[in-house]
């Protein structure tokens, strides 16, 4: 039967069925005796059209985006509107060069000699024609494509190409009868970008159609694509309308300067500022950037330059009323004057100014707090002042300064850049703030972040639990002289060890590594008399010790368990006495004056009496800071074996143990990990996967306190050296993760006590937490992802951490380098370069950029990236790869 007769004539049933049920069903798009191939089938069948209909799908797939994006309009901000529809102009005018790459596709196979042309082309009209998977409208993505090849084949005058012309005929005949049932729907769409015609005809249900494409398309990813992420809207913090700089990270500080432009001082400031590599926020009196007459004209004055160089240069820049009047006292139509008129010759000036306002002198009431809300700008106070527009001693504004920071550790300055004596003072405060470790942050869109690292500075590693220093015992033995070796405990040991003093900063002078023969029994117990017990160890340290090898169990004559673990040295026959008891290690962590110790043996054994775990109140720091804590995990129990076949050489537990540590045991999502939330983790997930029953719990002599690691903050930007993890390390954390997911996150967690009874753990509840905090993590969470190979995953959590932080710089360029891995380069090359305009000095983004657009076929723009690269890092990690694309270039 000919193929182009049956679209035609099945096409009146359709329509009818769509009329009746919807487009819901698939399956009533095709006739039910054919089935014919799918584009991917197709392409198998028919290799010399695979070109073709990977190039349809793509024109499909821009034109289902644009229908997506701009469907449910009608609910969208007008802000909203305005980003789809410049989204949707991009997308359109890829399918107008989309289209010119396939009509080209088509001269060069009409062109040729080959007796399967025409095969070729029908095989690509099966698919349009009758494909499964396409409902009706999907097919109007083809229309102009066969509209093309029509004319093209019709300068044939041999009989496979007119029969192949009647056919297209046809399906163009068709097409038209689908556009009418869609008329409406799509007119107003696409009338936009291109006129359509507006006949007003019966047509098919197209919410279905709309309801059956978000399935595989949502707004914001189609957004994302094209490289843009909407932040959520602007967080309160130190109150629900105002912010004091309380809430900022500690030693955090944000430098603004109030009642400019000035025309000397305020480029003044700004030289000082870069020279220390520090952002700043002004705020800015409207007079002095022009006016507004009473029609709403404005007329900017020649101070407004210096306003737009802020801007164009990066600086945030607010508004700080029309003639800094009181505001307090201020009311009705003035009160909108001062505000508004302000905003609108700010905007005037440049569209980025910032949605801030400070109130002269503070003084603001509830009407101006309103109104404010009703403008979508926010209240931006201080907990700093300067008092440099009282005080004419610069020194003096600078011991001021140094004293408040001192005091409160983190906040919001006032200075004024309307006054010598604050360029005099600031410079030397900004000495004195970056010796001391402080940060400085800026507005990123949302709210004040410390964007990146300033130049040249070390990053603050203080750990905010309250420990003065951290101390280890890690020991692992595989090469027993008289118990049955082991593979992994010597190799799990040292990973141990350089977790701790690599991503949790333990000192390495500070970290006792015991490993096969060094690890008797006289040298495991000298490693803590020696140097842990008694007065060794200060009231405000942690110490924690690792144990991977053997270990045993002894019933005793009264009945009860002892546990012991196992030295390089002992004998099987004479462990009582030559190996170490828990009593002995009770005995030694007693002994310690460290606040909080914590003891994880990757042995199995039991004997030893536990009590319950740690505390459960949100006010846990400030609890935990006041108790000591004794806490133990093991990796099982008695009558069980480490599984010693987990992947990267570790055992299963071990496996598990440094997953937690690297970020997944942060249960609550607050930056910390406690030994309540490292058991909760490892005993679960390593039960799941293994045959071992962990068992954790609060050695006697606890107060209820618990061990705590802060996670660090990643600072990685994905590329081509970043390592992810082996094939069986990834099938084992889906299947821990598969085991997290199965229990309800909100319950306690039940684990194995060591004299075989049950425990309840619960998490401590995460304390609010910053936006600059929420976004971390959220980037911490996809570079686990991405180590997973879990790209689209990653890319969520990517696009969630630049909502809550639209300059984030690291989480721009891995997004980007997420889409590099998944093929995607067009997109990669998007984020890139919006890393690049957070961040333009950023080396590896450069490199990064230049393997996307060498990717895309851009070779201009990658050989200007590489060699920025190289400019930025000439001994750099990728410059001989970066030399070697030039090359080729």
């Amino acid at each position: 039967m000919p193929r182009a007769p049956s679209f035609r004539l099945f096409l009146p049933s359709l329509l009818l069925t769509l009329l009746v049920g919807g487009c819901g069903e698939k399956d009533a798009q095709a006739p039910a005796a054919v089935t014919q191939p799918s584009a991917q089938a197709a392409a198998a069948a028919d290799p010399a059209a695979a070109p073709l209909l990977g190039a349809l799908q793509k024109q499909l797939d821009g034109y289902r985006r644009i229908i997506v994006l701009l469907a449910d309009e009608e609910r969208q901000s007008a802000a909203d509107r305005t980003t789809s529809t410049r989204i949707g102009q991009q997308l359109f005018h890829d399918g107008l060069e989309q289209r010119s790459a396939i009509a080209t596709q088509f001269d060069t196979l009409l062109r040729g000699t080959s007796p399967q042309r025409f095969a070729t082309l029908g095989t690509v009209l099966d698919y349009i024609e009758s494909a499964p998977e396409l409902f009706d409208a999907d097919r109007l993505a083809f229309r102009e494509v066969l509209r093309d090849l029509h004319e093209r084949i019709g300068a044939d005058s041999s009989l496979p190409a007119v029969k192949l012309h009647q056919r297209i005929g046809e399906d163009l005949e068709a097409l038209d009868e689908i556009e009418r049932n869609y008329n409406q729907e799509l007119t107003r769409i696409f009338s936009r970008f291109e006129r359509t015609r507006a006949i007003e005809l019966k047509r098919e249900k197209w919410d279905d159609y709309i309801a059956h494409l978000q399935k595989d398309y949502s707004r914001e990813a189609i957004l994302r694509d094209y490289g843009v992420i909407e932040p959520y809207p602007m967080s309160m913090k130190d109150s629900d309308r105002e912010i004091f700089g309380r809430d900022l990270p500690p030693k955090t500080v944000v430098l603004t300067f109030d009642d400019g432009p000035h025309k000397a001082y305020t480029d003044e400031v700004v030289a000082i500022l870069k020279r220390y590599d520090v952002p700043g926020v002004f705020f800015e009196v409207g007079r002095n950037l022009g006016k507004v007459d009473a029609d709403g004209k404005v007329s900017l004055g020649p101070m407004a330059k210096i306003s737009r160089n802020l801007m164009e240069e990066g600086y945030a820049v607010g508004n700080h009323s029309l003639t800094h009047a009181q505001l307090s006292r201020t009311t009705g139509d003035a009160l909108r004057q001062q505000v508004l008129d302000t905003d609108t010759l700010l905007k005037d000036v440049d569209s980025k100014r910032a949605p801030l306002f400070r109130f002269p002198y503070g003084a603001r009431n509830a009407e101006g707090l309103q109104l404010l809300n009703e403008a979508g700008l926010k209240s931006i106070m201080w907990n700093i002042d300067s008092m440099d527009w009282a005080d004419p001693v610069p020194e003096s504004i600078v011991q001021r300064v140094l004293d408040q920071v001192n005091k409160e550790q983190r906040g919001i300055i006032l200075f004024h850049d309307i006054h010598d004596r604050a360029v005099k003072a600031l410079p030397q405060i900004l000495d004195r703030l970056i010796a001391d470790g402080y940060q400085f942050a800026g507005w990123n869109g949302r709210d004040f972040s410390v964007a990146r690292p300033r130049k040249g500075s070390d990053r603050d590693a203080t750990v905010t639990t309250g420990y003065e220093k951290s101390w280890a015992i890690v020991v692992g033995i595989d090469n027993y002289a008289k118990w049955p070796k082991l593979e992994y405990a010597s190799h799990d040991a040292q990973a141990v060890a350089d977790t701790l003093t690599g991503q949790f900063g333990f000192p390495s002078s500070q970290v006792i590594v015991l490993k096969n023969e060094q690890a008797t029994r006289n040298n495991i117990l000298a490693a803590f008399h020696d140097r842990l017990a008694d007065d060794r160890t200060g009231k405000n340290d942690r110490v924690f010790v690792f144990f991977a090898g053997h270990g045993a169990t002894r019933q005793l004559a009264s009945g009860r368990d002892l546990g012991y673990i196992i030295p390089v040295d002992s004998d099987p026959k004479e462990f009582a006495t030559d190996a170490i008891a828990m009593t002995d290690i009770q005995n030694i962590a007693e002994s310690m004056q460290a606040k909080h110790v914590m003891f994880v043996m990757d042995a199995c054994y039991s004997g030893l009496g536990l009590t319950r775990g740690g505390p459960s109140s949100s006010s846990f720091l400030r609890e935990n800071a006041r108790r000591s804590a004794r806490q133990m995990l093991t990796a099982g129990g008695a009558d069980q074996q480490v599984a010693d076949a987990g992947p990267n050489g570790h055992s299963v537990f071990t496996w598990v143990l440094l997953q937690a540590l690297a970020g997944k045991g942060d249960l609550n999502g607050d930056g910390l990990i406690t030994g309540t939330e490292l058991a909760a983790y490892v005993a679960p997930a390593v039960s799941a996967v293994s045959q071992q029953t962990p068992a954790f719990g609060s050695l006697p002599g606890s107060q209820g306190g618990e061990f705590v690691f802060q996670v660090p903050d990643s600072q990685e930007y994905l590329n081509a050296d970043t390592r992810q993890l082996t094939a069986d390390a990834i099938a084992l954390n889906n299947k821990v993760d598969a085991a997290q997911d199965a229990k309800n996150s909100e319950a306690p967690v039940t684990v194995a006590d060591l004299q075989g009874g049950k425990a309840k753990l619960v998490v401590p509840t995460a304390g609010p937490a910053s936006d600059r905090q929420r976004s971390q993590q959220a980037n911490d969470r996809g570079l686990q992802l991405y180590r997973e190979k879990r790209y689209d995953e990653a890319a969520v959590q990517f696009a969630e951490a630049l909502k809550l932080r639209p300059d984030f710089a690291q989480a721009a360029n891995n997004l980007g380098f997420v889409y590099y891995r998944q093929q995607r380069y067009a997109e990669a090359a998007r984020w890139l370069e919006n890393t690049l305009r957070i961040d333009p000095s950023r080396a590896v983004a450069h490199l990064n950029l230049g393997d996307a657009y060498f990717h895309v076929g851009d070779k201009a723009k990658a050989k200007q990236a590489y060699t920025t690269y190289l400019a930025l890092q000439p001994q750099g990690s990728g410059a001989a790869q970066a030399r070697a694309q030039l090359e080729k270039l």
